[in-house]
Order: structure tokens, then sequence, then C-alpha cells
């Protein structure tokens, strides 16, 4: 397992269907060492803190492995690293080998895996598809956030380490299985409230589900 790609940006104005607004989803790859901090990655800001970034949610990672699916749905010859709008791209760690909380290390920080990925439609108007949102939630090929558990320095080509794994071991999969109703297994709901990595937003969720 190992970082394939750093990217960042940091928000621009854009239009899409009659709306202007601003976003950080046009990443670009960065060279040699980048700060990790709680927030973000140096050089990297969100545009809308009430859905992006914030303590739980400050770096976004995603599997390498996916990129020739999209490469294919979007009908498009190559796709630059950070397409998805992610910080991070990673090569060998896919959603069904990550669990929420489990506890990881990149060069000399530490991060924790909080939640799989939920679309806006910023993603949307970056490859100016309507379909995207619900064709992302259906692929299952989510990416996951971390928080930063200890800031450092990270560079292409650290590998990447699992340091602890959460007892629980639900995996970003089932993540994604349970926002797509598919999983409802009342056990693993009220298992997942134990995770204290869980992000308040998915505590809310699984509250409802669980009613």
């Amino acid at each position: 397992m190992k970082l394939i790609s750093i990217n960042v940006s940091l928000p621009q104005l854009i239009s899409w269907k009659g709306r202007e607004f601003e976003t950080g989803i046009f990443k670009s790859r960065t060279e040699g060492s980048v700060n990790v901090q709680f927030l973000n990655l140096n050089g990297d800001r969100q545009a809308d803190l009430s859905v992006h970034g914030g303590p739980n949610k400050a770096v976004y990672a995603y599997p390498i492995e996916h990129y020739p699916y999209w490469q294919e749905f979007l009908s498009l010859p190559s796709l630059e690293m950070g397409a998805m709008g992610e910080n991070l791209t990673l090569e060998g760690l896919k959603e069904t080998d990550i669990c929420v909380g489990d506890i990881l290390s990149i060069g000399s920080a530490e991060f924790v895996v909080t939640q799989p990925r939920i679309p806006c439609f910023k993603l949307e108007a970056k490859f100016k598809r309507d379909d995207l949102v619900k064709a992302f939630l259906r692929s299952g090929f989510s990416g996951f956030y971390f928080a930063v558990r200890k800031e450092g320095q990270i560079q292409a080509g650290d590998p990447v380490q699992i340091l602890s794994r959460e007892p629980q071991h639900i995996s970003i999969a089932d993540f994604n299985r349970m926002q797509r109703h598919e999983l409802v297994d009342q056990d693993l709901l009220k298992r997942a409230l134990q995770i204290e990595a869980l992000t308040q937003g998915w505590r809310d969720a699984i509250e409802r589900w669980l009613q």
C-alpha cells in the first residue's frame, strides 16, 4: 500500500446550470513533501465548510484502482491524479480493505478513517455530467475521509501502514451499503454507533434507521 499522488487546490468560482459557486474540487498534483495539518493539507482549502472539510473530513483519499472505471464511464482518454477531488490518491487500499476507526500512517503523519464520501452536485459540475452523483453512489467507489491524528509530512511514494484496527471492524464498503439501504442488520447498525471516530452525520442517520 502506498501514496501515489498528493493533490491540492484553492477554491475557484465556476458556473453550472445557471448558478455560480466556489469549489475546491479541481485538485492538481503537487510534488515534493507536503505538510499535513489538522484541518487540511498545506496548499489545500475547502470552499463550503458546512459539508466539506473540518476536523473529521480534513483529508480525502481515493483508490487509484477505480480510475479505469471512471475513465470508461466518463469516456475520457485519461484522468489526471486528483480527478475525483481527492487529496491523496492511494494504491492497494480500497473500501473493502479499510474500516471506519482504523488508524493509518503515511510519512510522519497519522490519520483516522472517519466515513465514506457522499458526493454533492459539484462533482457533476466538474465533469458536466448530471448523472454522476447517482453513478458514484451506485458504484460503491466512494473513497474515504480522514481525520488527522498527528500532523506531519508526506510525499508521493510513501508507504501506507495500518497502525491499528477498529474493534468493530465495519468497512467503508459496509457503510456504503448502509447508505444504499442494502445493509440493514440491526446489530451491525448498533455496533457502528460504538465507533468513536464515526462522524455525527452518520450517527444521526444510523439512529434514524434504527428507529
